[in-house]
C-alpha cells in the first residue's frame, strides 16, 4: 500500500481549535462543531489545539513513563499480569494470546476512572499521572460534547447514553526502543481503539500512521497537541457515520519513541446502541446488536479477531 504524509494537501489531518470550542463566541463555536464533524466523517482522527493542558504537565507525564520502563526487570514484574482489566499491568506484546510475532514494543496500561489506580514508582509518577488523566479526561468530555452536537444532539447526550461519569479511562503508555531493522518489525499492528474518543501525545520520535483514503498516513504531530481518534464504541452509536479509524505505529533505528495514548470509553456495564434519533432521521435501521463494553474489550482480546475485525461480529445479519 502506498504512502503519504499529513503535510500533503489531499491528507493534511485536521486541527480543532479547542479554545474556539469552549470559549468562543456562538457563531465561532458553530463553525468548528461543523469542522469537527467533518473531521469525524471524513478522517475518523483530528488534532486537538489550544486546549489548555500545559505542555510542561504532557512532558512530565512522558518522562515518567520513560522512567518506568527503564527500571529493571525484576521491578517490574510485579505488574505483568494476562488479566484484561487488572487496574494495573505491564508487557511486552499487543495481544499475548493471539500475538504470532514479537512486536517491537513494551507497554504499561493503568486505569485512572472510574476509580484513579497508581504506581508506587518510578518517584513522582502517582502526582504526575493524577493530573494528567484529570487534565486529559475535562479535554476529551468537552470534545464528546463538541462530537454530539455535530451530530445534531444535545451536548450532553452521549455522556448520559454511555454513563460517562463512570466511563472507563486507560493510561496506556507504549514504548518502542530504537530498532536495528525497523523494516522487519512493528511497533503496533493495524487496529482500531475500542472506545468512544481517543488522546494520544509522543515524544518528539513520530511513528503513528492513519489510514486515510487507503493509503497509510504519517502523522506530523502540531508542538503541544492531542491527536485524537475516534474509536468502536462510537461508530457503533453513529451507526457508521463516524467510523473508528484504523492506526498502527511503525518504528525507527534513530531512537525510542515514547507514546501515552488514553481511550475513554463508556461505563463496562453499558451497551453501544445505535442512537435512535439518527436512525429516525437518516431513515436506516440499525446495524449493530448491543454489547456491554466490558464484552467487547473480551471480544478485542479474543482470538475471534484474528480473522474479522470486532465490529463485525456485532454486524446485524441479514437474510
Amino acid at each position: 500500500m502506498n504512502k503519504a504524509t499529513a503535510n500533503d494537501p489531499e491528507h493534511s489531518n485536521p486541527i480543532i481549535d479547542f479554545e474556539l470550542l469552549t470559549s468562543g463566541s456562538p457563531d465561532q463555536r458553530a463553525k468548528v462543531i461543523q469542522e469537527l464533524r467533518r473531521a469525524c466523517e471524513e478522517w475518523g482522527f483530528f488534532q486537538v489545539t489550544n486546549h489548555g493542558v500545559p505542555e510542561s504537565l504532557m512532558q512530565s507525564m512522558i518522562d515518567a513513563c520513560h522512567r518506568f520502563f527503564d527500571l529493571p526487570e525484576e521491578e517490574k514484574k510485579e505488574f505483568q499480569t494476562r488479566n484484561l482489566l487488572d487496574p494495573i499491568k505491564c508487557g511486552t506484546s499487543f495481544n499475548v494470546d493471539i500475538e504470532k510475532v514479537h512486536l517491537w514494543r513494551d507497554f504499561l496500561k493503568v486505569i485512572a476512572h472510574p476509580e484513579f489506580n497508581s504506581l508506587n514508582k518510578p518517584a513522582g509518577y502517582s502526582e504526575v499521572s493524577l493530573e494528567f488523566s484529570k487534565r486529559t479526561r475535562d479535554v476529551a468530555t468537552e470534545i464528546l460534547k463538541g462530537i454530539s452536537e455535530s451530530l445534531g444532539l444535545e451536548a450532553d447526550y452521549i455522556a448520559k447514553a454511555m454513563n460517562w461519569d463512570r466511563g472507563l479511562q486507560i493510561l496506556a503508555a507504549n514504548y518502542y526502543p530504537e530498532c536495528p531493522q525497523p523494516d522487519k518489525a512493528i511497533g503496533l499492528p493495524p487496529h482500531t481503539d475500542h472506545g468512544l474518543v481517543t488522546l494520544l501525545i509522543q515524544n518528539e520520535m513520530g511513528g503513528l500512521e492513519v489510514k486515510h483514503k487507503d493509503q497509510w498516513v504519517l502523522v506530523n504531530a502540531a508542538p503541544g497537541a492531542f491527536i485524537v481518534n475516534i474509536g468502536d464504541q462510537m461508530q457503533i452509536l453513529t451507526n457508521d457515520k463516524y467510523k473508528s479509524i484504523w492506526h498502527r505505529a511503525v518504528v525507527n533505528n534513530k531512537a525510542t519513541r515514547i507514546s501515552i495514548a488514553v481511550p475513554h470509553g463508556p461505563s463496562l456495564d453499558t451497551p453501544a446502541l445505535p442512537i435512535p434519533e439518527l436512525l429516525e432521521r437518516e431513515g436506516q435501521a440499525p446495524k449493530y446488536i448491543g454489547m456491554t463494553y466490558e464484552k467487547f474489550m473480551e471480544l478485542q482480546a479474543s482470538p475471534a479477531t484474528l480473522t474479522k475485525p470486532c465490529l463485525h461480529h456485532l454486524r446485524v445479519k441479514h437474510n
